[in-house]
């Protein structure tokens, strides 16, 4: 959650007021307040390199976009 960490940011390198993350954030001030008594940080998820399941296909689907730009419209 991208929240943690734009919350920590305003809180306590901008010093802005907790009414003002919350308004700017839709989320409750208690939520907020919450959020920076614990200091989590957000983890680091990696996600490992996968093959898609269109790569066998990557060369077809190529060749179909670029013959399609070049036909007209109509």
């Amino acid at each position: 959650m991208e929240f943690l960490k734009v919350i920590r940011t305003w809180a306590l390198r901008d010093k802005m007021p907790i009414r003002e993350i919350a308004r700017r954030t839709g989320i409750s001030r208690n939520t907020i307040k919450k959020y920076l008594r614990e200091g989590k940080v957000e983890p680091a998820i990696q996600t490992p390199d996968r093959p898609s399941k269109l790569d066998p296909y990557a060369k077809q689907l190529t060749a179909w976009l670029v013959s399609d730009l070049r036909e007209s419209r109509k």
